[in-house]
């Protein structure tokens, strides 16, 4: 069993030595890289491929691809990768490559140092529209009494058809479109204490497509009713208010009549103490009887003048 196991390692071994060394007419080259598939979520295109593996090595790999148009008119042009050329990982982002809806063709070939391998070419091209279409993260919340939806950015090439509605029996559904993910987007305003429902697809125009819609999220605008004591207190401001108001201008008034004219006190001597009518009624003849009615010299004099 031992000897098995030692046997096994050794041919492992031997394997990994002989894979930068293979000759091909006494040249020595690469394996071509294997396996290779595409994966594509929402519009994101991932060409995958197994790893050539050289122990101690770093190995470096080319991208190209080969749309419609470079077969036909473009004498089958292949075009290197505009991320992947060259490249590290087992992986290349192809998405800013495939710009059409049309089949392309993809191939990688591995390099190290001087020796490269033979291109491996994917065994069916792809075509954009086969991209897998999920439904967007979206958060819903409240501001006040309007409803408010934040959706998943996925790109220029995505719309959102957002449904949503009233939680209750016959309740009509209304569909509003969104042409912009990650930005807040009013939906409407809501009804305090019911519970509104909202549901979300996205569509591609450039393939045609749309994906299935979310999951149903729901939320409930609780009513918000003035307390008491602040209602009380509004009321209270505002009829002092109206008592304040009039009173500063009244206020105000008499201040400025202070101001602008104020009273002069008259000397003791220019003051009258009888009636005015009483000594318009004094002739200069009875100024003697005027005197005996009890009228001062001051009051005589200011009568005869």
């Amino acid at each position: 069993m031992v000897l098995e196991e030692i046997e096994t390692s050794l041919i492992m071994w031997f394997s990994y030595a002989l894979i930068p060394c293979l000759l091909v007419d006494g040249v020595a080259v690469l394996p071509a890289p294997q396996n290779l598939s595409v994966q594509s979520t929402n519009m994101k295109h991932v060409l995958t491929w197994s790893p050539v593996i050289v122990p101690g090595e770093i190995i470096h790999y080319s991208v190209e691809y080969q749309g419609e148009y470079e077969s036909l008119y473009m004498s089958h042009i292949w075009i290197p990768s505009s991320w992947c050329s060259p490249t590290q990982g087992p992986e290349c982002d192809i998405t800013d490559d495939i710009t059409a809806t049309v089949p392309y063709s993809l191939r990688v070939r591995a390099t190290l140092g001087s020796l490269t391998s033979a291109w491996s070419t994917l065994k069916h091209p792809f075509n954009r529209n086969s991209t897998i279409l999920t439904p967007p993260g979206m958060e819903i919340t409240k501001d006040g009494f309007h409803l408010v939806i934040k959706l998943e950015d996925l790109g220029p090439q995505f719309e959102f058809f957002v449904a949503y509605w009233k939680r209750e029996p016959g309740a009509k559904e209304h569909v509003k479109m969104v042409r912009h993910g990650g930005i807040p987007v009013h939906l409407e305003t809501v009804e305090p204490g019911a519970a509104h429902c909202v549901k979300v697809r996205t569509f591609v125009k450039a393939i045609g497509r749309h994906s299935a819609f979310s999951q149903t999220e729901c939320i409930k605008v609780q009513g918000e009713t003035l307390p008491l004591a602040l209602a009380l207190f509004s009321f209270v401001g505002f009829m002092l208010i109206l008592v304040a108001v009039p009173l500063s201008v009244w206020k105000m008034g008499r201040l400025l009549r202070r101001f602008c004219c104020p009273v002069v006190m008259l000397p003791d001597t220019l003051k009258i103490t009888n009636s005015p009518q009483k000594l318009i009624s004094c002739r200069r003849e009875e100024v003697e009887a005027c005197v005996a009615a009890g009228l001062s010299s001051e009051e005589l004099l200011r009568a005869w003048i």
